[in-house]
């Protein structure tokens, strides 16, 4: 597959991260008017680091479009006249709707909406996907170069805003969780790199049992708990201070803010 990356800031340089580590396609093409983040692959076979959209588009099969809102707009009125009917145009843009996309350049063009986070650079993403009419038979593309980045779910697009805050935002609600975990383990004795990894790979190994074993997470709870113990005291006292409440507080407040985007 020959693709190119419009736009290579975090979330940009993240996917082409992910690709080349994977060497997931025959040609790619990264172009932004600043390509600081992608210089380095400029030397790579295959891999072409430009700021000519114009070049990237007409030499690839797969468009992604990494852009901020507000910029997505512009950038595709000025590569339309390069855009086929055999281009797969993939979005990641926030807030950007399919209906919004087929306004500039069509809806008779193959348009795909897709959600991945930054852990797309090391091939750990949770990534969904949705797709208008016409670019239904090429969902199975996106998910083959995008399962080989971590994993999809094909969703409706009504529910796209609703996974960029779970597994976009998602990234940033786990890792202040993490350091929170940091910071208590410091005030417990450990030194700040010892607390770190105590977190880190705890966290790691929470995932990972649930990914495996397919339990409910209160089942794990429950084989950690045991009456009058340490572990039920202290998940009380969190409940009672308003974790849950908290948590899903702030995703229903991202959300609201999502939607405010569009």
């Amino acid at each position: 597959m020959k693709i190119a990356i419009i736009g290579t800031g975090n979330l940009g340089s993240s996917i082409a991260k992910g690709l080349i580590k994977n060497n997931s396609f025959t040609s790619l093409y990264l172009s932004d008017k600043n390509t600081a983040n992608v210089d380095a692959y400029a030397t790579l076979e295959n891999v072409t680091v430009t700021n000519d959209n114009d070049l990237a588009v007409e030499h690839s099969d797969m468009v992604i479009f990494a852009l901020q809102p507000k910029h997505i707009d512009k950038v595709l009125e000025s590569v339309l006249p390069k855009i086929t009917d055999k281009h797969i145009i993939i979005s990641v843009a926030a807030g950007v709707e399919i209906p919004r996309i087929e306004r500039i350049i069509g809806s008779n063009k193959n348009i795909i909406r897709v959600m991945p986070n930054t852990a797309i650079s090391i091939g750990k993403s949770m990534t969904c996907i949705a797709a208008n009419n016409v670019a239904q038979d090429k969902v199975s593309l996106a998910q083959d170069i995008f399962n080989q980045l971590g994993k999809t779910l094909v969703i409706p697009e009504e529910l796209i805003q609703a996974s960029t805050v779970i597994c976009a935002s998602g990234i940033a609600f786990w890792m202040r969780l993490v350091r929170a975990t940091t910071q208590g383990a410091i005030q417990l004795g450990f030194e700040a790199h010892e607390a770190h990894e105590l977190a880190t790979q705890t966290c790691y190994g929470a995932a990972s049992l649930l990914l495996e074993s397919g339990r409910h997470p209160e089942q794990e709870i429950d084989r950690v708990t045991t009456p009058s113990g340490c572990t039920i005291e202290g998940l009380n006292a969190m409940e009672h201070q308003g974790l849950s409440s908290a948590l899903i507080q702030g995703i229903v407040a991202s959300y609201e803010k999502i939607n405010q985007l569009k």
